[in-house]
């Protein structure tokens, strides 16, 4: 068979959508790790693959119907995201206009939630929560010509309504999977303004995340993984931590040197384990023998002077720190179990061993947030002087802790998907989404027109390419 991968034209009038984290449109490309992943488990099947990126390629829905018309693929599979949903939908009204023998697989946070949205006909198939032993499935029925509507971790239309197929266990070793399929990406080039170097990629090397934040939406995997198991679970739960091997991490890490990347973005929930020092001691260790720069998202809590030691020895340019608020009152009602006190802990052990620190604040996670609580929390993050401050409003995923409360209280009419870095559909009792959207907007402007964050950065590009990305992306990223 012919599988298809696509990342469909924008045609909803939007930025496009960020499908590796889930909740945001794109500031700057990065390869979906999880999609080439699973392009990587059909190929391993003995398939032959192909993968059309429509927006990297910056082309058009005209060129995607063009294209469609002449292309033989057997199958076509799309990562959706909540963002990416009208898009998708109208991609696959193309596939089944023009193609109508071919199947179209969707998966995702997207369709793993809103399944009757994303099953236009009965040839449809969603694929809920992690993907790839329920693909690798679908596929060998497919092949076979067996019952492929049965599959489970599936739903399809039945009768005209969506039938969804028992749950499938998840995995714990991830040792088994193969190394994402980069190589189809042909020759598109990536770039991260926080590593300022390249080639660039992503990586992965665990699964999920222990911690019960009420608004977290993690990964678009990770978040899949989540909406599947609570909906087996009566809505409770997390899924246990899937991780790989220090040794098949080390593999792919030798892999991608000897390609040529020198830069590696880690994509995972929480890559320190905070039980688990000797985990991050031997990953710290191949990226210094391969001289690759590399970046992670952590806990504040997980980082102690060893580790901040061995982050900085091993080229770490950022971590990113999931703060939220520098309320303590706030970081308690969410759940994030952290305090201020260990916020400035972190980041004092980061900066002590040279390694630049990003923070990430939620505003609006708490009907606790006023005007005041943001603004302190702008003043406390400045007063920090980090590399960086990425402040976003807070989304009432469905799935979540958060999304339940603000139905119940009436904070959202009903959920619309936005962009957590632009725009805000909650309306809290001492702030209202436009409030909102003004304080993300001036705390943006504040923040990175300052001449601490100007002044810091403009001492560590090397290239005039590296300025250029970094300052499209700042562009994208304040003005839209």
């Amino acid at each position: 068979m012919k599988a298809t991968f696509i990342i469909p034209p924008v045609t909803d009038g939007n930025r496009p959508a960020e499908r590796t984290a889930g909740c945001t449109r794109v500031v700057y490309f990065a390869p979906n790790i999880y999609e080439l992943t699973v392009a990587a488990v059909v190929e391993q099947m003995g398939h032959e693959v192909e993968y059309h990126d429509f927006v990297y390629d910056s082309r058009t829905e005209a060129d995607f119907v063009k294209w469609l018309g002449g292309d033989t693929a057997d199958i076509y599979f799309i990562w959706t995201v909540n963002l990416s949903i009208e898009t998708d939908v109208k991609a696959m009204g193309h596939i089944h206009e023009l193609r109508p023998e071919a199947k179209v697989v969707v998966i995702g946070p997207g369709p793993t939630y809103f399944a009757e949205r994303m099953l236009l006909t009965e040839s449809d198939v969603v694929v809920r929560g992690e993907p790839e032993l329920t693909v690798k499935e679908l596929l060998e029925r497919l092949e076979s010509g067996g019952d492929w509507r049965s599959v489970a971790g599936t739903s399809v239309l039945a009768d005209g309504r969506v039938r969804n197929n028992g749950f499938r266990p998840m995995m714990r070793s991830l040792d088994d999977l193969p190394i994402p399929a980069r190589h189809l990406l042909g020759d598109r080039q990536f770039h991260n303004p926080k590593l300022k170097t390249g080639p660039y990629t992503t990586m992965v090397t665990s699964r999920n995340c222990p911690y019960q934040c009420i608004y977290c939406v993690p990964s678009s995997l990770t978040f899949a993984r989540e909406i599947e198991y609570r909906a087996a679970n009566g809505g409770k739960g997390k899924p246990f931590i899937s991780t790989r091997s220090v040794e098949n991490v080390d593999k792919e890490i030798t892999m991608l040197a000897e390609q040529g990347y020198r830069a590696i973005g880690f994509m995972d929930d929480n890559f320190l384990f905070k039980w688990d020092e000797e985990r991050t001691r031997a990953i710290c260790a191949s990226l210094k023998r391969h001289g690759i720069v590399w970046g992670c998202q952590a806990r504040v809590d997980a980082i102690t002077e060893s580790v901040a030691k061995m982050l900085g020895e091993s080229g770490c340019l950022y971590v990113d720190l999931g703060v939220e608020s520098f309320d303590d009152r706030i970081l308690q009602y969410v759940k994030k179990g952290i305090t201020v006190a260990d916020i400035y802990r972190a980041v004092e052990l980061l900066k002590r061993y040279n390694v630049p620190v990003k923070l990430n604040v939620l505003i609006g996670s708490s009907p606790l947030e006023t005007r005041d609580t943001v603004k302190h929390t702008l003043r406390e993050a400045k007063k920090l002087k980090v590399d960086q401050v990425m402040f976003n409003i807070v989304s009432p995923f469905p799935a979540t802790e958060f999304y339940e409360q603000a139905i119940a209280n009436h904070w959202i009419d009903r959920y619309v998907p936005t962009d957590v870095q632009r725009e805000s559909i909650l309306n809290l009792p001492h702030l209202t989404s436009r409030e909102m959207e003004r304080l993300l907007f001036w705390n943006n402007i504040s923040y990175f027109l300052s001449w601490h964050i100007i002044s810091t950065h403009l001492k560590k590009f090397t290239s005039w390419s590296e300025f250029t990305h970094a300052l499209r992306a700042l562009k994208v990223k304040l003005f839209g």
